[in-house]
């Protein structure tokens, strides 16, 4: 198994790439890397590290798309910028599975234009996982696509959930569809529409309409949406989260300053339980082969995990599951 690394994605790239990389191989029996990027950064780097010795392969590159760059400019002006670069190692199947920190977009975009879609696809969707108090939350579409059809969202809640079953390991998970009710009549014309398809799916455990309050209360493993109102769950609940923790731990240094450090090491057990990096990144569902977009402040922990994500993607054949299970509603 190869599996290739934008090494210079991210807001701590590349040391922080090259390290989760190098940790997630070592883990890993029989791959290989395939580091993309400046290739004297990249070797600074590994030289730091030991475990990588002739199972790393370096894929120089002589530019870098930033984070607030235009995906479509950049990609059309930046021929040879490390996203564009591994993109087209996936399209000619040189490496099993990518991943990027880098400008999601761009990211996105680069894998849409070089990767086939599957077989009867329509349009890829990215489907984050959010961690909750009742296990994961697979969220899809979350800015792929803010412009979905109905027949988009179908797609999604089918490739959502054969991935929670298949890399998370959900059995027969709960898929719903985000609206701002729980009945019928409630919601826009796309999510009527969209509904009306779902419900009619007989492969996967439709249980109908959800609200945004749902999301953490253990009603769905899966919730479908466009990927406007999908990135606006994502950037809200990352920031209420970060906002949550912060506000409680100021109230007991306040409040009770005596048991702050009694307390400390329950908050820092509860942030990693709910901390995105435990989920490695997320992948895009519906192109021939392994992609994980990971948060653009990826450390070196969301890295190795998303190493490990791309590795049982491949290993459980998604692609080959997804194609199989959007080939029998044809």
């Amino acid at each position: 198994m190869r599996i290739g690394i934008d090494a210079m994605g991210g807001d701590h790239a590349p040391h922080e790439i090259v390290r989760g990389a190098v940790e997630g191989l070592v883990e890993l029996n029989g791959a290989e890397l395939v580091l993309i990027g400046d290739e004297d950064a990249v070797r600074a780097e590994l030289a730091k590290h030991s475990g990588w010795e002739g199972r790393v392969e370096i894929v120089p590159t002589t530019e870098v798309i930033g984070m607030n760059e235009s995906p479509v400019d950049a990609l059309r002006k930046k021929k040879d910028a490390s996203i564009p670069r591994m993109a087209m190692l996936a399209a000619e199947k040189a490496v099993d599975a990518v991943i990027s920190a880098g400008n999601t977009g761009a990211c996105a975009a680069a894998c849409q234009l070089k990767i086939r879609p599957l077989r009867g696809l329509h349009r890829p969707g990215i489907a984050v996982v959010l961690p909750s108090f009742h296990g994961p939350l697979v969220v899809c579409d979350v800015g792929a696509n803010i412009a979905a059809k109905p027949k988009h969202l179908h797609q999604y809640a089918i490739m959502a959930s054969l991935y929670a079953r298949e890399v998370l390991r959900v059995e027969n998970p709960r898929v719903g569809l985000l609206s701002v009710g729980e009945e019928d009549a409630k919601g826009t014309s796309l999510v009527k529409k969209a509904r009306e398809l779902i419900r009619e799916e007989t492969r996967i455990n439709f249980i109908g309409n959800v609200e945004g309050r749902d999301l953490f209360r253990g009603t769905v493993d899966v919730a479908v949406c466009d990927g406007f109102v999908g990135n606006i769950v994502l950037k809200l609940t990352e920031g209420l989260a970060e906002g949550l923790f912060k506000t409680i731990s100021a109230e007991i240094a306040t409040e009770i300053p005596h048991l702050a450090k009694d307390f400390q090491p329950v908050m820092e057990k509860v942030w990693a339980n709910h901390d995105y990096s435990e989920y490695g990144g997320a992948p895009l569902l519906g192109v021939d082969g392994v992609c994980i977009i990971c948060h653009g402040s990826s450390d070196h922990r969301a890295i190795r995990n998303a190493v490990r994500v791309a590795s049982e993607s491949v290993e459980r054949q998604l692609n080959s599951v997804i194609a199989d299970g959007l080939a029998k509603g044809r």
